[in-house]
């Protein structure tokens, strides 16, 4: 079909497995587990299954952050999960997460294990599991669920809506474009508006919602995502700049970063995490001379 041609859908829709596009290889109509695979479980009560994508990296970003703050009992091993090969339609994985996404996590601190699926769940569970970044109630909390759930119903519209069609689609097309770039614009201004008089999300306090968000859309509006930035003229957002800097300066965000990365300079992956040495070897590594 040429990008002029009018689309007229058939009365029943059936898979074209041609149909192009990025991720054409692993999308499917279907749910379920593709072959059987169990996942490793390393020595920490939390175990992640991940990858350094952005719904990844908010929870990294959030277990180094507990950890930083002295909460012992949120070290974890860091498992990669490479949703290129397909990793996510192994059984092991999917028995966690029947939807087949990163991030998931196994919680056996207790006498049962808790599965746990969906990054703002996991948020959620972590920071009500060491009372940390989540105020306890009042119009502080609602407004950090406020924004927390506001992430998790835009990004869609950004990755699955603008980034696809604007980067990954397997030709352009001026309609959706021009449909999701307005979009993923008006949510830029929102935030923008937001820190217009705020420091973080909800105010003067560093709370989860900050680090769901920061992911997604500091990274867009630092031009750092889809090559889109002079496209969406993302300068024009000077507040969510400064935030986004402010964030990204932090030493534990700059760590949830690197767990299950596995694009971008080598020095700043690391594929799997299991102990807070890693980070050191990592360095260690990175200003080691190269061998002859």
């Amino acid at each position: 079909m040429s990008e002029n041609t009018e689309y007229v859908p058939p009365k029943v829709w059936t898979w074209d497995k041609e149909s192009g596009g990025r991720f054409a290889n692993i999308n499917r109509p279907i749910a379920g587990p593709t072959h059987d695979k169990e996942l490793p479980v390393g020595k920490h009560p939390l175990q992640l299954y991940s990858l350094g994508t952005p719904n990844g990296v908010k929870v990294t970003v959030l277990l180094e952050e507990l950890l930083a703050a002295g909460h012992s009992g949120a070290e974890y091993d860091a498992w990669l999960i490479n949703i290129g090969n397909g990793d996510q339609f192994g059984s092991g994985f999917v028995d966690i997460n029947p939807n087949s996404k990163i991030p998931a996590m196994m919680d056996r601190s207790g006498p049962e294990p808790i599965r746990l699926f969906e990054s703002g769940s996991i948020m959620v569970h972590l920071a009500e599991k060491f009372g940390a970044f989540l105020p306890e109630s009042g119009a502080a909390r609602a407004e950090t669920l406020n924004w927390l759930f506001w992430q998790m119903g835009s990004a869609p519209f950004l990755g699955g809506g603008f980034g696809h069609f604007y980067a990954y689609a397997p030709f352009k097309q001026e309609y959706p474009i021009n449909r999701y770039a307005m979009e993923v614009k008006r949510q830029l201004d929102v935030l923008n508006r937001n820190l217009q008089s705020r420091e973080f999300m909800i105010g003067d306090t560093y709370t989860i919602a900050d680090m769901a968000i920061w992911p997604w859309y500091g990274a867009l509006v630092k031009g750092l995502v889809y090559e889109a930035g002079e496209f969406l003229s993302v300068h024009e957002y000077e507040h969510v700049i400064r935030w986004t800097d402010q964030l990204g300066a932090r030493e534990p965000v700059k760590r949830g970063r690197m767990v299950n990365r596995v694009f971008g300079e080598a020095s700043s992956q690391l594929h799997e995490r299991h102990d807070a040495s890693d980070f050191e070897t990592k360095t260690a590594d990175k200003l080691a001379p190269e061998s002859e």
